[in-house]
């Protein structure tokens, strides 16, 4: 379930990074990237790729989340050793360190955190690693509504236990979730009627578009916004 599409297009950390209209603060014991209005009674957590949270367009879009009032964060839940590109140690034995069952863990003080300020509903989005993570919090109720963008690790026995509403998003060229998996995905969600459940597929796309398209291909940048509409058109239906 890890190999190079993971790690293929890396976040150009030199464009950018470290920057929005956000801040870094610790919660929940973790440094987040934080952006909106901080007396919101809706909050929308962003789980990372293997690329971890100062992904300049992962934190791009949590400002544009942000912009439609949610308060987003954005958790180092790889705790300063995101994947490195081109790194010589293998991905399989990066990922022993940095499974996404401790990420599932770990989101859980940020959600504490989060309704010690008042948040009542909260949603989650997880991208490749991430969204494993997410799902975890979809089986067991602990957000309101969850998104998963071109998602690694996921099985279809994950959507059989899901039990909050779930907006599947993934592409057309992914060797982790091909079309043929996202598809599974949606016959099992759809055998759950009681859940609302939302699957696309964008064409032409390749695994990790939605954070880590390239600027100069048309098509994966306007495929990547409608993503990310699609994402908060699904937060605002949900948490409001």
């Amino acid at each position: 379930m890890s190999g190079p599409e993971c790690c293929e297009n890396p976040p150009n950390y030199l464009s950018g990074g470290g920057g929005g209209a956000g801040h870094v603060q610790q919660l929940g014991g973790f440094n987040c990237y934080l952006s909106g209005p901080v007396d919101s009674t809706q909050a929308v957590i962003l789980v990372s790729d293997v690329f971890g949270y100062e992904a300049p367009k992962l934190r791009k879009l949590a400002d544009k989340v942000a912009e439609a009032g949610l308060y987003v964060v954005v958790p180092d839940f790889l705790r300063g050793d995101p994947r490195i590109p081109n790194d010589e140690k293998p991905l399989e034995v990066w990922i022993i360190d940095h499974g996404p069952d401790q990420g599932f863990e770990d989101v859980k003080p940020v959600i504490e955190a989060l309704k010690s300020k008042g948040v009542t509903k909260m949603g989650a989005a997880g991208f490749c690693w991430g969204a494993k993570v997410v799902v975890e919090l979809a089986k067991y109720a602990y957000i309101q509504a969850a998104v998963l963008l071109h998602p690694s690790f996921v099985a279809v026995d994950d959507m059989h236990a899901v039990k909050v509403p779930i907006s599947i998003l993934g592409a057309e060229i992914d060797r982790y979730s091909p079309p043929e998996l996202v598809e599974q995905f949606e016959t099992a969600l759809n055998a759950k009627p009681e859940i609302d459940a939302f699957v696309k597929i964008f064409p032409g796309v390749t695994h990790g578009w939605a954070v880590r398209y390239n600027d100069e291909d048309e098509l994966a940048v306007k495929s990547a916004e409608e993503s990310h509409q699609d994402m908060l058109a699904w937060f605002e239906k949900h948490l409001n």
